[in-house]
């Protein structure tokens, strides 16, 4: 089963990076483990090592499609093929540029002031416009991917020094991006200055010293035993070398000289980032048990006649955590609810599931998930879904819990209707495709699920159960259609002398 098979939006990567470790790789690969679920069609490590007998620092690149466990399934790779004391990693899903191995990162390059090599999370948006621009200055593109604008523009820079080219770039670009990037000497790391997608800084003491880690979510800094330092924050790049090593002071820099206010995608705390993670500095199962409550005060389902109880079940994983957060304000509510564990999720189910027969849809949800039938049978179910996108997916499901003969099936989502096409960083239909540009309302929605009662959560309840901070606000552009950034802009400047 490919990730496009899913009915869900696809977030495009996760990103690390190692500084200062003495299995660099390693540390990288398993965080890259955590990170799985950011991508899953390649995966990629660069390392750092600096070669004592020839006197310069040397790169070594492994990527393949596949997940983690298959791209490094051979242990030599990790342990020698991937030497140095620094390496970055990235998991792939293609938003833009094809599936093909040469768009699998991190990228590398080496150039006037040595190595580079870069891993990028998010999307540009004034992609077009770049590429045009460099390939009529003469510039060669190895690759279909919006990341690639990045290394051309470090490259053809006039600015002396390393970290004045990247900011130079990244001065240029617009979009998203949560970026790595490695030299022959330190770790940068990068955040637009709206700030779409998470990025964090840690460290682990080994010996003397600290080593330290910047990971898409901290989820992949646990899994390393590292402790979490704090965001990279928006319009911010950070330096992790030597100097930091020895003082414990991670430098920081601004991109643009104005720091505007951020726009934190709101779908990561939805449905994206796992559950266990901290991202732009608020805990994930927090944010979700709030939008469980908030759809219960919104939309709670009622108890039948009899006065029996409504099960909760979950479309596992994701919607877990928020179904919990209704269940339980519900109960506030008096009316009776019961959390259950209705729908059972296969772990095991290939990518390359081939179903047989013309419903192909409906048998790809039955490997996915299996129901418990004694806890569905006869009972008033409230199912909590993170999001609908096309339907497909959400009307196997429906036609699945029904065949345990549950008495009714209300269906509660903890998002609105996505109506628009995501332009950060994350894979959604076109605006053709999704259900909720297909029909009137929702109850026409609902209809065409097969549930007895649909409700989304509204906007104003979305943002309500979202963390409310000074200066920080947060991108709905895929529920509202206001786009923070605008779309391929139709002038870039381009360096071209030393200034």
């Amino acid at each position: 089963m490919t990730p496009r098979d899913l009915d869900k939006p696809q977030c495009n990567c996760g990103v690390i990076g190692t500084f200062n470790h003495p299995q660099a790789a390693i540390m990288t690969y398993y965080a890259l483990h955590a990170l799985q679920h950011r991508g899953q069609e390649a995966a990629g490590i660069v390392s750092s090592f600096y070669d004592t007998e020839k006197n310069k620092n040397r790169f070594f690149t492994h990527k393949a499609e596949g997940l983690v466990l298959d791209v490094f399934s051979d242990s030599g790779i990790l342990t020698e093929k991937l030497k140095g004391n620094a390496a970055i990693g990235h998991n792939r899903y293609s938003t833009t540029g094809s599936g093909s191995l040469a768009n699998v990162q991190p990228f590398t390059i080496n150039y006037r002031n040595g190595n580079l090599a870069l891993a990028h999370n998010g999307n540009l948006t004034n992609t077009k416009t770049l590429r045009k621009d460099l390939q009529d200055k003469g510039s060669i593109f190895q690759t279909t991917t919006d990341s690639e604008l990045f290394l051309h523009l470090i490259a053809r820079s006039r600015k002396t020094t390393q970290l004045e080219q990247i900011r130079e770039a990244l001065q240029i670009t617009r979009g998203a991006y949560s970026l790595v990037m490695m030299t022959d000497n330190a770790l940068y790391a990068a955040r637009d200055p709206h700030g779409f997608r998470p990025l964090c800084i840690g460290r682990k003491l080994m010996g003397d010293e600290y080593a330290y880690f910047v990971v898409s979510e901290t989820c992949a800094l646990d899994i390393i035993s590292a402790e979490y330092v704090r965001d990279v924050k928006h319009n911010e790049i950070v330096v992790i070398d030597r100097n930091t090593i020895e003082t414990g002071e991670i430098q920081s820099y601004t991109i643009d000289d104005v720091t505007p206010r951020s726009c934190h995608c709101i779908f990561e705390y939805v449905y994206f980032s796992r559950p266990d993670s901290k991202i732009f500095g608020h805990n994930v199962d927090k944010v979700r048990r709030k939008l469980g409550k908030n759809l219960a005060k919104e939309a709670p389902v009622f108890t039948d006649d009899e006065g029996n109880k409504v099960v909760a079940i979950a479309v596992p994983d994701s919607g877990n955590t928020a179904t919990l957060g209704y269940a339980r304000e519900s109960e506030k509510q008096e009316i009776p609810t019961k959390f259950e564990i209705g729908l059972i999720r296969s772990h095991y189910v290939g990518r390359t599931f081939i179903a047989p027969g013309q419903d192909q849809r409906e048998f790809k949800v039955k490997t996915k998930f299996n129901i418990v039938r004694g806890v569905l049978e006869n009972k008033k179910i409230a199912v909590i879904d993170d999001s609908i996108v096309r339907g497909t997916t959400s009307r196997a499901l429906v036609k699945l819990i029904r065949e345990a003969n549950p008495s009714e099936v209300h269906m509660r989502i903890t998002s609105p209707p996505i109506t628009h096409p995501c332009q950060y960083g994350m894979d959604f239909p076109s605006r053709e495709e999704l259900i909720a540009n297909s029909y009137d309302d929702e109850k026409e929605i609902g209809k065409a699920l097969g549930v007895d009662s649909l409700h989304y959560l509204s906007v104003e309840k979305l943002m309500e159960s979202v963390p409310q901070e000074e200066g920080i606000g947060y991108c709905n552009a895929c529920f509202t259609g206001n786009y923070p950034v605008q779309i391929d802009l139709s002038v870039s400047k381009l360096s071209t002398e030393d200034d």
